[in-house]
């Protein structure tokens, strides 16, 4: 906005209004005083004040401008497009609604929220748009509540009401119940509530109840509210139950019929040890001088689920199964998960099966899609496998140590071609039968591993590779795919590793995933070996699904999708319908449909993985609860403004030291340089140093756990050489 004309050459009265108007258009967020307008329009003597006072009292009569309190003024909301959007809400209280007619989320404050709370569905205008193009707003009004639950701990206030605490930090406020309405709700229960209303006077909403949980601190009540804050379900309503009841698994002689009979070809599966369904089967058989039949079988999920049947629909808003710490929550009821599609040994089941015949040198002779019946003669854990694997004596050992090698020599030539391999350690934990962890160890994959994952890849892209084109003319497909790497993030992820005396040359392509295969090797048992692995997976793309190929460049195939477990992901439900259909000789799929339910599993998906995680961060800060005081060994993780990461060595449990808790000198974090630094002494933390620290407290609500540094002589404290250091200038 340019000066104001000076008092001695006024402004006309109608020139005055058409900059005041333009005022309050071009800046709709913010409140003006009359002199402020007075001033800038033209003059704020007397007689423009007594003008612009005109010009105000009118454009209030018309209702384009509203008084906002101690004489100012503000454009009037009404004269601003409304829109439409969901809110979703951050840890801070605030929102960003998205809205498909703007550019970009809108940010929300707190105080202009209108009450609105995560996945509400409002309206809202936009107010300020910064010069990057960042929008800002104010909601007008919650067009409709969102009905997810939240878990959270009662507290019974009077004989009328009941306060209840949510844990999720995406409930900024307590919620109230009736204490009539629900008189069984005790002091101390974990509770799911649902919000029905919150009036504009009053200072939290009204719940509705949906259950109660448990007591707070009972695992299984603990579990279900992880699973309610990610808005995930904990059980399958009575109609998917009934009608996953009624399937008939008999198979008739139209199966039969129908079908390849692969009953008579030696078959086997290979699963964890406490496994409950078996998804896939391997079968071998010698067809020929250094000639091998390999036939990967998938349980034919689809034969039972039909589109648009209650289970199927079910199946398709869950998008995946949910494995937490203590448990699954699968994404079909038991009577298929674990009964007509779990391919049990000594039961003859059905399967869409891929079979190949491969020479010594891996060349694939020939291939065959196509729905089967097998019949598996032995399951093995894989440590069954391993076993022979490493020169026991055991069943089918002639086939399990073809198919050993076979499948490391395709690692061998998947691993030449570009793939990447990451080995971060994975913790589990040891439960007692309550669920209480008691101890922590680490997930080991061995070679028996490798074989089931080397023709689960084969069988994956073989079958994208065969969906996506007939005779050189592209069809629709579901694939997975994964991106390059992000240049922003990997050029941080080369100028960290610098630091542990890692240089990394290659820029793109097939060089990067050969440079950092040999960077993974290269600190194999080094103490930068977990910090450094966690670092190059998230300067890696998250793989999605998607109807767009663009291949898979971690696992380095041009094409690929998962065919592999549809027990337990819709996107192979997908796939094994496209497959029968291009086998049929059917059309190529509508694009639109495929790709909205692909973007819905692959939100599922993340939702599934974070819901994961808060389960392993309950039980992490469960078993150290009774470690309070107690020092460990760390290393630096991650950091934010707020405080520093530190996952402990023998465990790999990670909590937080505050920025308050920093002792010797006022701590700041670094973004730029990812580094928190203190001002006085120039004492420097970064990722992967070394440090010593103290359990402070175990916040089993907030699944936190906090660190102190630990204390050496009262004040010093004992931070490793790696962060003796000086802050660079």
């Amino acid at each position: 906005m340019g000066k104001g004309k000076k008092t001695n050459r006024r402004a006309s009265f109608s020139d005055r209004a058409s900059f005041i108007v333009g005022m309050f258009r071009e800046q709709p967020e913010r409140k003006f005083t009359l002199k402020a307008l007075a001033a800038a329009s033209g003059g704020a003597d007397k007689v423009g004040r007594d003008l612009t006072k005109q010009i105000l009292d009118t454009l209030l009569e018309q209702g384009y401008i509203e008084c906002q309190g101690r004489g100012s003024y503000q454009l009037s909301r009404s004269k601003l497009t409304r829109y439409q959007g969901v809110a979703d809400m951050s840890n801070s209280g605030n929102l960003y609604v998205s809205c498909e007619e703007l550019p970009s989320d809108v940010f929300i404050h707190s105080r202009n929220s209108r009450h609105a709370l995560n996945g509400d569905k409002v309206e809202f205008v936009v107010t300020h748009t910064a010069r990057t193009g960042a929008l800002e707003g104010e909601i007008l009004k919650v067009i409709e509540r969102s009905d997810r639950c939240y878990a959270g701990v009662a507290e019974v206030v009077s004989k009328s009401a009941i306060i209840v605490a949510a844990d999720s930090r995406r409930m900024p406020v307590d919620i109230y119940l009736s204490r009539k309405k629900y008189p069984k709700v005790q002091t101390g229960d974990k509770v799911a509530v649902r919000i029905r209303e919150w009036y504009e006077d009053d200072d939290m909403p009204i719940g509705e109840l949906v259950d109660i949980l448990g007591a707070t601190g009972d695992n299984d009540a603990e579990m279900h509210a992880i699973l309610l804050e990610y808005d995930l379900p904990y059980k399958f309503e009575e109609a998917v139950e009934k009608a996953a009841a009624e399937i008939d698994g008999t198979i008739t002689e139209q199966d039969y019929a129908s079908r390849r009979d692969m009953r008579d070809v030696p078959t086997l599966t290979i699963d964890p040890a406490d496994a409950k369904d078996f998804d896939d089967a391997l079968s071998i058989r010698k067809v020929g001088e250094g000639l091998w039949e390999v036939g990967v079988h998938i349980a034919d999920v689809t034969h039972y689920v039909r589109p648009g049947s209650v289970i199927d629909d079910e199946a398709q808003e869950r998008g995946t199964s949910v494995y937490l710490v203590d448990r699954t929550i699968p994404m079909l009821p038991e009577r298929l998960s674990n009964e007509l599609c779990s391919l049990r040994p000594h039961e003859e089941k059905l399967c869409f099966s891929a079979v190949f015949t491969i020479d010594e040198k891996l060349k694939i002779v020939d291939e065959w899609f196509g729905r089967t019946v097998i019949y598996s003669d032995r399951r093995f854990t894989y440590e069954e496998a391993q076993q022979i694997i490493e020169g026991a004596a055991g069943d089918m050992q002639e086939q399990i140590l073809t198919l050993h090698r076979l499948a490391q020599a395709m690692r061998k030539e998947r691993y030449r071609k570009g793939a990447i391999a990451f080995d971060r350690r994975e913790a589990k934990f040891h439960l007692d039968e309550q669920g209480r962890p008691t101890g922590v160890y680490f997930k080991v994959q061995k070679e028996a591993n490798q074989l089931i994952e080397e023709f689960m890849l084969l069988a994956n892209r073989r079958v994208a590779t065969f969906c996506a084109k007939r005779n050189g003319r592209p069809r629709t497909m579901v694939f997975r795919v994964h991106d390059e790497p992000n240049s922003d993030k990997f050029e941080r992820f080369r100028t960290f590793i610098l630091r542990f005396g890692h240089l990394f040359k290659a820029q793109k392509g097939s060089a990067v995933a050969k440079e950092l295969n040999q960077l993974m090797s290269d600190i194999k048992g080094r103490p930068e070996e977990n910090v450094v692995s966690l670092l190059a997976i998230r300067s890696m793309a998250k793989a999605i699904y998607t109807t767009a190929n663009i291949g898979h460049y971690g696992l380095a195939f041009p094409y690929y999708t998962h065919f592999t477990s549809p027990i337990r992901r819709y996107p192979d439900m997908m796939v094994h319908r496209l497959l029968q259909r291009y086998l049929d000789g059917g059309k190529s799929a509508d694009r639109d449909a495929l790709e909205a339910l692909c973007e819905h599993s692959s939100e599922r998906e993340v939702v599934a993985a974070e819901a994961e995680r808060a389960s392993i961060k309950y039980k992490m800060v469960e078993y150290m609860a009774d470690k309070v005081g107690q020092s460990f060994d760390g290393h630096i993780s991650g950091m934010s403004e707020w405080g520093i990461f530190v996952e402990l060595e023998e465990s790999i449990v990670e909590g937080m030291v505050a920025m308050r808790d920093i002792q010797g000198d006022y701590f700041r974090f670094d973004e730029a340089r990812y580094e928190v630094y203190g001002h006085s002494t120039g004492k420097v933390f970064t990722l992967g140093d070394k440090v010593r620290v103290t359990v402070k407290s175990a916040d089993l609500r907030r699944r936190m756990l906090d660190f102190t540094f630990a204390e050496q002589e009262g004040t010093e404290l004992i931070i490793r050489d790696s962060v003796k250091k000086k802050r660079r200038k």
